[in-house]
């Protein structure tokens, strides 16, 4: 149940989950219906045949949103379509103008769709109410961006925005490459990329070298700045750092799977909530650094 990527956004500490429960309860996922493209709603984070629709651990709160895609390609329309007006053609000599191609369209879409596959997904998020941040389970904006409008959807109201940092992520992380001290707890990692601003974008990706190496201070003398960072905290986690603040190819590491196997617990249910609090605290731990590094502001 690790999370493997983090989009994050904050949302004012004092903000009151109170009832969440029962209001994600009565925003619970249905199946899409036979002439629905998708469905969304929240599923129990531990299973269907566990209790509960988020689960509690301090100050963190475990959520996930389940969906259902109706899969139906636009090749398969199109091909449907194509018979449909050939037929007409052959029997009326002539082919359908725009409203009517459009019309059949629909109509097409509408017999092919009860019949389409349904892909389901989830999507979990973790909120820490304390420090006002939720961490959403994706490198996609727009997919968590779903699941926060979602989440206000069931409450009601939920005034979660982006990251905002008064220091440019771009000039911290090119500093941590070009030998600036790093966090208390921070590590190097072996990947970068780098980019010239003044030459179109041009790209440089640097994997499994020495980040203070000369081979990549030279592309910083020739002007190119970080914009994706490979980074370590404390031997527990490591993670890609990109100048959205979006963390990517999270791992925890022996360092943090160790703690999970002090105690002996009887029953899955107990496993998976020893896991949350492991991630939960480790968040904790990597956003308070990243937001003295950057200086991101809070929603209060």
């Amino acid at each position: 149940m690790f999370f493997r990527a983090l989009t994050m956004f904050r949302f004012p500490a004092v903000f009151d989950f109170d009832g969440l429960e029962d209001c994600l309860r009565e925003c619970a996922l249905k199946p899409v219906g036979p002439l629905e493209l998708a469905s969304r709603g929240f599923v129990p984070v531990f299973g269907m045949h566990a209790p509960g629709m988020c689960h509690r651990r301090g100050d963190s709160v475990l959520v996930s949103l389940g969906g259902e895609d109706r899969l139906l390609p636009a090749a398969v329309v199109d091909k449907a379509l194509q018979e449909r007006l050939e037929r007409i053609r052959q029997r009326e000599g002539r082919m359908p103008g725009g409203r009517a191609r459009q019309r059949l369209k629909e109509e097409v879409i509408a017999e092919l769709l009860p019949r389409s596959h349904v892909k389901p997904s989830r999507l979990g998020a973790l909120l820490d109410t304390r420090r006002g941040v939720i961490a959403v389970d994706t490198t996609s904006r727009r997919a968590a961006e779903g699941l926060v409008s979602e989440i206000r959807r069931a409450v009601g109201s939920f005034p979660a925005l982006p990251l905002n940092a008064e220091i440019s992520p771009r000039a911290v992380l090119t500093g941590l490459v070009a030998g600036d001290a790093l966090p208390d707890g921070l590590e190097l990692g072996e990947d970068c990329t780098l980019e010239n601003p003044a030459d179109g974008g041009s790209k440089v990706k640097c994997y499994r070298v020495g980040l203070r190496s000369e081979e990549v201070a030279e592309h910083l003398r020739a002007g190119r700045q970080a914009t994706s960072l490979a980074l370590v905290l404390d031997n527990h986690v490591s993670f890609d750092l990109d100048e959205q603040l979006v963390v990517r190819k999270l791992r925890f590491l022996d360092g943090a799977i160790d703690a999970l196997e002090i105690g002996e617990r009887d029953d899955m249910l107990a496993e998976l909530d020893a896991r949350f609090a492991l991630m939960a605290g480790e968040f904790g731990r990597l956003f308070d650094l990243l937001e003295a590094a950057f200086k991101i502001t809070r929603a209060d």
